[in-house]
This record gives structure tokens, sequence and C-alpha cells, in this order.
């Protein structure tokens, strides 16, 4: 029966596991992510889940053994964050490239140097072409819900591509909330194995990682394009599904307020509910705003991103990371203005950089982007494509 718990959201990433049902646990610890792969500890040595808990010396190592056990046909899990996911950068291109049903948990954090283990979405962003569907909670409970959400999507024979299931270190890792834990059974009745996969068997031998070379290389990465195209259609057939079994509702991209709005802001994460705040107050005070929260970044749902925004005079990005040298600044801003490049009609794009190394965003700074946007809705300029909120310059 399911139950509405006070917890963490690395709790509840840890509790969603258990309700999967996994059947291998890689373990390494780092900061901010390290109670995810403790409380599973707990409930294999206290029997509540029937896994094999593998700590490992690396997260290097940590995803390696994950794609051994998938590889075998095991339900595998690990969690991360920051170098962690860095140091595993390798072996996340084999675990897209061998087609492995995988989910990964991302406490997101900022990438050193100089050290910081406060959070930004450096992290995922230099992972985002690695062949992972990505997922971004705002909350603990969206984070229950998209681990879940991973192992439907991931093992449709359809897709067959590794997930991450991104939220924002500290404040949200160690954050308290309310979350609903539905029924492991119920759960496992949603998300059933994919027994049917292609994986290594004594009796029926084959090769796993091969050597790719020019003849067959280019057809293997196209398949991943392929996956990753037919990932859009799982993807909204499964949160109808999920819906209609648990009663909460997901998008890969939700409009607030979009619907009259002159310019509306895209973000995700911990940002979300400021922002919502932020759209409600000036919308008090008169002003067309709206918000676009993005769920899935990966794929990205463009034609979604295109109808949520059509007519809209400026179209803005909160980014929590850095694309060094890029013109747009950050990665979010920059899908934006990919899916419209080619519209004969099509918003201003402005890209609003804050949040990073967790330097404190105020509902102000958000509040200054929604009007610098609509001051360029008013011109129909843009004078800073790119700013950095809240550095000292």
């Amino acid at each position: 029966m399911a139950k509405k718990v006070g917890i963490t959201t690395n709790y509840a990433i840890a509790y969603a596991a258990k309700a999967c049902d996994v059947d291998v646990i890689a373990a390494y610890p780092i900061t901010p992510q390290t109670a995810v792969v403790e409380k599973l500890s707990e409930f294999v040595a206290n029997g509540e889940l029937d896994a094999e808990y593998v700590p490992v010396e690396s997260e290097h190592s940590a995803l390696s053994a994950c794609i051994g056990a998938s590889v075998a046909g095991a339900r595998a899990f690990t969690a991360t964050s920051s170098q962690g996911l860095a140091l595993m950068h390798e072996i996340l291109h084999i675990a897209s490239g061998m087609r492995l049903p995988i989910v990964m948990s991302i406490a997101n954090r900022s990438l050193s140097a100089p050290i910081s283990i406060w959070a930004d979405q450096s992290d995922v962003m230099n992972a985002r072409d690695a062949g992972w569907i990505l997922f971004f909670a705002s909350s603990a409970q969206e984070a229950y819900d998209q681990v879940i959400l991973g192992y439907k999507i991931c093992e449709h024979p359809d897709v067959l591509l590794p997930a991450l299931v991104n939220y924002d270190g500290y404040i949200l890792s160690h954050t308290v909330e309310p979350v609903v834990l539905e029924d492991d059974e119920e759960v496992r009745r949603f998300v059933p194995k994919n027994t049917q996969r292609l994986k290594l068997d004594v009796d029926n031998p084959m090769t796993f990682g091969p050597v790719g070379p020019p003849d067959w290389y280019y057809e293997f990465k196209y398949q991943q394009v392929l996956a990753m195209e037919k990932a859009k259609e799982v993807i909204l057939r499964a949160f109808d599904e999920f819906e209609k079994a648990f009663g909460r509702k997901y998008v890969p991209l939700e409009g607030y307020r979009v619907e009259d709005a002159e310019v509306v802001v895209a973000t995700s994460g911990s940002f979300v509910g400021t922002a919502m705040y932020v759209v409600d107050k000036l919308r008090e005070k008169g002003f067309k705003v709206g918000l676009l929260k993005v769920t899935v970044l990966r794929p990205f749902f463009a034609d979604l991103a295109k109808k949520l925004l059509a007519g809209k005079k400026v179209v803005g990005a909160i980014d929590r990371a850095i694309s060094f040298g890029a013109p747009m600044g950050g990665p979010l801003a920059m899908e934006l203005a990919s899916a419209f490049y080619n519209e004969p009609e099509r918003p201003l794009i402005a890209d609003y950089i804050m949040g990073i190394g967790q330097r404190d965003v105020k509902p102000e700074d958000i509040e200054y982007a929604f009007k610098k946007m609509l001051e360029y809705a008013k011109t129909g300029k843009v004078e800073k494509p790119v700013e950095y909120v809240g550095v000292r310059v």
C-alpha cells in the first residue's frame, strides 16, 4: 500500500531502486550522493532487497560493474556526482554504445578546479552527448518517480539506452520533503523486467562490445540515433501509463502560464519552484511572463518546445552550467536556439547563467532576467545574449 513519508531526495532515490527490485548495485561514495548507496546497503543487509551489493574502488569501476551486470541480463543501478561522473565518462559511452538499460542517479555538483562540493549542473552537461536519456527532477517525489520511469523506458526493446536521473546536490539531495512511496509490488508490476533482451548466455554465446571497424562503426552509432528518436514515443507512453497507475502526471517539457505570455524562461531542477513563484508575482503586477519546465533534456522534444513557445517574443534560459567559449553561454540556451533555428518566425533567445558553484539565487535574480527579456520584447533586440547573474566582476 502506498504511504507518504518525509525523506530526503537521496533516500527517495534508494527507495525507488528498491521498489524496482534491482539485481545489482555498484556502490562508491561521493558527496552529495553517498546516502543513496548507504541506504541501499541497509535494504540489502536487512533482507528488504535481494540484490548483489558491490562496493568498488572508484566510480569508473562502479559503472563498469553495472555494465557487466547488465550485459548478463541483470537490472543494474548506481549513483554518483561531479568528479565521479567525470571519472566515468569513458564508460558512459560504452554503456550506451552497448545498449544497456542502466539507471544511474546524479546528485548534481560542480566540477573542480577549484574544488567545490556544491551544486550546479556542470557535471551532467559534460555528459549530455554520451547517449544517455537525461531526466531532471525538481522535487524528491519527481526523483523517486523518474527512477521508476527510467527502467520502464530504458528496458523497452525500441530503446535499450541508459538513463541519468538528475537532482541538485544539497538543495534537493539533503532536503526532506513529503514523498509518496508506492507499494513495491505495484511498482514491480509497472516495471516488469525485460527478460527477452540480448544478454550473455553460456548456452547461446555471443559477443558484446567488439571492435567496430570503419565498415560498421558508423551504423552502430546511427542505431543509437534511432533509439533516441524512438525513445520520445516510449517516454510519452510511459508517462501516460504512470499517470494511470499512480496518479502523477509528467510531460517532457511543461509550460506554466505560457498561453498568453510574451516572454518565457526555461529552466530545470530546483530553480523551477522559485521561477514559478516569480512568474506568479510578476503576473500579479500585470507582466505577461511564463515558465518552461524541462523534465527531459535528452532526447530533446524540440517540436513540443516550439508548440509551447509559439508566438513568444523572447525565450530565455536559466542555465546552471557554462559551455566555455560557446556563443550562448549555457547548454539549455543552445538547445532552445537550435530548436528554433530553421523556423521562419522565431523568438529572440537570451541566456542567464546563475547558481554556479551553488551561488545563492534569489527570486530577485530570476525577476531581473524576466524584466530584461520584457525590455528586449519591446525593442526587438537582445542587447546581452548572455548574462552571468550574481557574479562579482
